[in-house]
């Protein structure tokens, strides 16, 4: 079976969780950052990680899902979002529309950390130009995404993915 996994990093949370994919992957499959990919095509299943920006995934990845042709896809990403959140739904949403028409066995979301500049450029906005004021909710899911991924991440990834080459 011919995999790859193709990632998409800023702050180097999703390529943790590309790392950690890739390790269960069959032997053969390359890990490679999202400027480094090859064509995605050719391959039985393409793993494409990115980091979620406006709502979805970020201009580099969204670029590479342009380009898929006749693949099967298996999506990870990582947000600051909590993954059970109205807005990680959207996202969820937004990168299967992404790769849309292609089959798609799922898509994997973690928690992680922000990236620090776009937090300081966010508060060094006047407060009624922030899309996301800073309140104490905000503070405490900041805090607790700055601890992510973590171990129990990785294996949760691992075991998603697992699943999907089960269904290759």
């Amino acid at each position: 079976m011919r995999c790859l996994v193709v990632y998409s990093s800023k702050t180097g949370n999703t390529r943790a969780v590309a790392q950690a994919i890739h390790a269960i992957m069959p032997a053969g499959t390359a890990l490679l950052p999202v400027q480094e990919a090859p064509a995605p095509h050719g391959y039985d299943l393409l793993c494409l990680g990115f980091w979620v920006t406006l709502g979805g995934p970020d201009p580099a990845m969204l670029a590479y899902m342009r380009r898929i042709e006749a693949c099967t896809v298996g999506l990870f990403g990582t947000l600051g979002a909590y993954t059970d959140s109205p807005h990680a739904d959207k996202v969820r949403q937004r990168a299967l529309e992404a790769v849309a028409p292609h089959p798609t066995l799922g898509v994997f979301l973690c928690q992680g950390k922000i990236d620090p500049a776009h937090l300081a450029r966010q508060a060094a906005r006047p407060k009624e130009q922030q899309r996301h004021p800073m309140t104490e909710e905000r503070r405490e899911r900041i805090a607790v995404a700055a601890t992510h991924p973590d171990a129990q991440d990785f294996a949760a990834a691992q075991a998603f993915f697992k699943e999907m080459l089960a269904k290759c």
